[in-house]
């Protein structure tokens, strides 16, 4: 804060469990990643190489000691697991996470079929030595999962000791927990919520009516997700009430008879 004024949601502090933010890095040289930790790094948690970029992203153990350096815990995208994983070759992406000094990891089924169980037997595998987020949902457009498996999934692999579990949107924020226009599937986000704490899940939210709900839905100190690099301070403004879509969300009643 560059001065103090009342009734501003107070946020966890970094470290923090929840209330996490990640951003999605989809190429970003090293120069703005350096620019990006000017500006954005106080409102920052997890920086995800999304997809399988860290393949071929430059610079990349350049970036990652930028990002750390800030205090930033950077991981690669589940979709680079799987591309382990269809290969029969887990071992090899140990050694590529540890070539890099990677300490969090994310197990994801979201492009291949895995069954549950031998999902579950990763996440206890990886998490004996990393923190895993497990992401849950898929990104073919058109296959359903019903409600109940999404629940019952994601109990299991917190169970298997998944640190949070991610509820899938693609960068898109059009499948999994979304319909194909971007509007939340609220059956689905509800049937989640009855049954897993919301400090558990990360919730993919890439557009900014997606954020606003759950900030709405659950506060400030909600954990979200996929998150454009230029919109990471957007998002902590919202998160603040200072943004006419949050504006009178923390405000006393006595504040509301100006609400336009």
């Amino acid at each position: 804060m560059n001065f103090n004024i009342s009734h501003i949601p107070e946020r966890t502090e970094k470290n923090r469990d929840h209330g996490l933010t990640m951003m999605m890095d989809k190429g970003l040289s090293l120069r703005e990643v350096e620019n990006f930790v000017e500006s954005s790094s106080d409102f920052t948690d997890l920086i995800k190489f999304g997809f399988g970029t860290a393949l071929i992203s430059t610079n990349l153990a350049e970036k990652i000691k930028v990002y750390r350096e800030a205090g930033i815990e950077p991981y690669f995208g589940g979709t680079l697991f799987e591309m382990f994983a269809v290969r029969k070759n887990i071992d090899d992406f140990k050694r590529f996470v540890d070539k890099y000094g990677i300490e969090t990891v994310e197990v994801s089924d979201g492009s291949m079929r895995i069954d549950p169980d031998e999902k579950v037997e990763y996440i206890l595998d990886l998490s004996k030595s990393k923190r895993v987020l497990s992401e849950v949902g898929t990104k073919v457009q058109g296959l359903n999962i019903p409600n109940e498996v999404w629940v019952r999934n994601m109990k299991a692999e917190l169970e298997a000791g998944a640190w949070k579990v991610i509820a899938e949107a693609r960068e898109s924020g059009t499948i999994g927990i979304y319909n194909a226009d971007g509007s939340a599937n609220r059956e689905l986000i509800d049937d989640i919520m009855k049954e897993i704490s919301v400090n558990d899940v990360l919730w993919e939210a890439p557009i900014k009516a997606q954020q606003v709900m759950f900030i709405q839905m659950v506060g400030a100190n909600v954990n979200l997700g996929n998150i454009a690099p230029n919109e990471v301070v957007a998002l902590e403004a919202l998160r603040c009430g200072m943004r006419g879509d949050t504006f009178f969300d923390s405000l006393p009643k006595e504040y509301l008879d100006r609400k336009l």
